[in-house]
């Protein structure tokens, strides 16, 4: 048995290298000589150049300093950073659903407008007909807010001289339209068609809820993607005759029948079948 002093001052200290004669284990000789290029002293000791031992626990002790230059904590970082990363998507995922959908930013929405028009007094006490005022509703793509001309119809008789008809006056008389802001606005991405759903027995209650309650017309139904997708699946929850399409009290019981049998009928005699793939909206 040899030994040899290491590396002192390292991370273990002063370390001792032994070698034991094993001589049928490994195979040597017992004369001197080479074995596969390292000295034997005979007698069967291996160990007669230290200078490689040497180097490589020398590099050994390199690679363990080195190995240290980062705390300990460190070794669980690259999980934490994961979890960490999915609960923030997760979060901003769940944000952008409600905040950044129409629920959330369109319904209940009540803008002022430039003249406090108040669908009570016309559509509930005067009996006002929708199309009077929305007049392409039935044939246009797009509905239509009046124009000044068509207030200025019965207001050139009826309180003419009213501060609140003042704003209608003076559009007419210079020809520069009134501003209305929109209240219900189709997303740019998705493709709606009034007249399509208005002649095919979809009251504006189904869209716009009753009209004629709202002294300040303001964003009842949400109209997401989901809320429309829910009509077309079951479509004869909206459908009635056209003829009540404007009647935003109709109930089907009053006439004795009940709304799903209407519906149905209307589906079914119409050959109604309304589209659920993405083309039909996103075009």
């Amino acid at each position: 048995m040899e030994e040899w002093p290491g590396q002192t001052g390292g991370p273990l200290g002063k370390r001792t290298v032994r070698v034991f004669q094993r001589k049928k284990s490994i195979g040597l000789p017992k004369m001197g000589g080479f074995h596969r290029g390292f000295p034997v002293q005979t007698g069967g000791v291996t160990f007669l150049d230290f200078s490689l031992v040497k180097f490589f626990t020398s590099a050994y002790y390199r690679l363990l300093a080195m190995a240290n230059i980062f705390p300990r904590w460190t070794n669980s970082f690259p999980l934490q950073l994961v979890i960490a990363l999915l609960f923030i998507g997760g979060g901003v995922t769940a944000g952008v659903t409600y905040y950044f959908t129409q629920k959330y930013t369109r319904e209940g929405y009540q803008p002022n407008q430039p003249v406090p028009f108040s669908h009570v007094i016309h559509a509930k006490q005067l009996g006002m007909d929708c199309r009077y005022c929305h007049s392409f509703v039935e044939e246009s793509g797009h509905a239509n807010v009046p124009t000044s001309s068509t207030c200025w119809n019965c207001h050139q008789h009826v309180k003419t001289n009213s501060p609140n008809i003042a704003a209608i006056k003076e559009s007419v008389e210079t020809g520069k339209p009134m501003e209305w802001v929109k209240v219900h606005k189709t997303p740019d991405y998705a493709y709606f068609n009034h007249s399509v759903h208005v002649s095919s027995g979809v009251s504006c209650v189904s869209c716009h809820g009753d009209i004629t309650e709202m002294p300040v017309v303001y964003h009842k139904e949400n109209q997401s993607m989901g809320w429309c997708l829910e009509c077309h699946r079951n479509s004869e929850t909206s459908l009635r005759p056209l003829d009540q399409i404007t009647n935003l009290k109709y109930k089907p019981e009053d006439h004795g029948k009940t709304q799903s049998s209407i519906g149905k009928k209307i589906k079914e005699n119409w050959k109604i079948d309304p589209p659920e793939n993405c083309a039909s909206c996103h075009r």
